[in-house]
């Protein structure tokens, strides 16, 4: 009886010990961002100052389950927000497994939905929840009470009936009209710290955000630093002080692309990936931003 008490009062000095080390760890009053090795794809977190939860994406598989454990308390089951800036797979079917082991409260995205088996699985999987699907445009601001702010750059309203007027009449002057056109461009601020989030758009979408994009501390690199996710234009606009591309080590479509990794290197910009050193947390006071 003495030997189960002691192990059962061992056991809960260990949860305590954790619970505490936790909670300081996480809940420490600052923005953490971190975006998730999921390997050849996009999943980014946000915890807030006041620890409300924001997910962009969700990768290619449950891996992003794995960052959330590492990155989340453990008693945290819930995500506040969840993002998915456009229907592919690599950023879309981790999100069917975030919503089996989490309680989520709002749900956002680009109004071009998918029509992958894995797209279903998703609507089935947000429809057991009894959430229904909040479309963004430019000029959308999210509002938390912390003083954090995601202001959506991309695509606008007008722009969006527009292309699709055309696609119907078959031309394609928007040089892009996959789903990456589409693809959501968000602004995330807190303070004097502010991080591009932009999905798997392309050059001639950063182009037309960059101006009102304005000086980024953080660039989240768009579509895995593909050759024709950026410009010098863009980066002499943007000037980040870190660029973090999430993308799969020996990846089938050549990414990060040299081109990429040169424009970066040009501007003297800090770059970090995924593939060579795993998840990337940045964590910032509102003020000055470090990473982990």
């Amino acid at each position: 009886m003495r030997k189960y008490f002691l192990l059962t009062l061992t056991s809960l000095f260990l949860l305590a010990g954790i619970f505490f080390y936790q909670n300081a760890k996480l809940n420490d009053g600052k923005l953490h961002v971190v975006v998730c090795d999921v390997g050849q794809g996009d999943g980014i977190l946000i915890r807030t100052p006041n620890g409300s939860d924001i997910l962009v994406d969700g990768g290619p598989d449950d891996s992003i389950l794995n960052c959330l454990s590492s990155h989340l308390p453990f008693w945290d089951r819930t995500i506040e927000l969840m993002v998915l800036t456009h229907p592919h797979t690599d950023h879309a079917a981790g999100l069917v497994d975030v919503l089996k082991r989490y309680t989520v409260l709002h749900f956002v995205t680009e109004k071009v939905l998918g029509q992958t088996a894995t797209y279903k699985r998703l609507e089935d999987s947000l429809a057991a929840q009894k959430l229904t699907a909040k479309y963004l445009f430019a000029g959308d601001r999210v509002d938390l009470t912390d003083k954090t702010e995601l202001l959506t750059l991309w695509p606008s309203a007008e722009w969006l009936i527009q292309s699709q007027l055309q696609a119907a009449n078959g031309i394609n002057d928007n040089q892009n009209l996959d789903l990456n056109g589409f693809c959501l461009v968000q602004l995330f601020t807190y303070g004097n710290f502010t991080m591009l989030l932009t999905g798997d758009a392309g050059a001639n979408v950063e182009d037309k955000i960059a101006a009102e994009a304005g000086k980024v501390g953080v660039l989240k690199v768009p579509h895995h630093g593909s050759k024709t996710g950026m410009s010098d234009y863009f980066l002499s606009v943007i000037n980040p002080s870190l660029a973090i591309i999430s993308v799969g080590a020996n990846n089938r479509y050549g990414h990060p692309a040299q081109s990429a990794l040169d424009l970066l290197k040009s501007h003297n910009i800090k770059t970090l990936r995924t593939d060579k050193n795993g998840a990337v947390e940045v964590v910032s006071d509102g003020q000055t931003f470090s990473i982990n």
